[in-house]
């Protein structure tokens, strides 16, 4: 099923890595929102583990492997285009993630990939998910099974 137009949400996951104060951050090299920032991660393939889809991900965005810690929260993006029409609507699974190996390398559909100071983030262009996550680690922490269901639409 095509990623724009679709007939029922998809499924993403995206892995939080942090090391230190610094949270790992991919630029996306495709759309929705090619060019701006965000944490690496990806669609769930059909018969897919979400945990498995997460490490999978981050490793073909960053070379980096991991270990999943657990869920942190769960993300809604939805996109309409000048119509109304939904143009993209996702479900975003965000798994923190210990590194096993921590040298980032862009690669896959990831433009860069590095390491940012976690409140520098902020200042980058980042996608709105990224934003809100971002917000919700300085205020919470990153501890597993955090939130709930964070809402986006929007409309272009």
């Amino acid at each position: 099923m095509s990623r724009e137009y679709p007939r029922y949400p998809l499924v993403g996951v995206g892995a939080i890595v942090i090391k230190s104060d610094e949270i790992l951050l991919v630029r996306r090299g495709a759309e929705p929102n090619r060019g701006k920032w965000s944490i690496p991660g990806g669609m769930v393939e059909a018969g897919e583990d979400p945990e498995s889809a997460v490490l999978r991900e981050l490793r073909e965005e960053t070379g980096i492997d991991g270990r999943v810690l657990g869920l942190f929260g769960i993300y809604q993006y939805i996109e309409r285009d000048r119509e109304g029409k939904v143009k993209y609507h996702f479900l975003l699974l965000d798994y923190l993630i210990e590194p096993i190996n921590s040298a980032p390398k862009a690669s896959s559909d990831a433009l860069e990939a590095r390491f940012v100071k976690l409140r520098d983030s902020l200042n980058l262009d980042l996608t709105d998910t990224a934003r809100q996550l971002i917000l919700d680690l300085l205020s919470s922490g990153p501890r597993p099974c955090g939130g709930g269901l964070i809402k986006y639409d929007v409309n272009t």
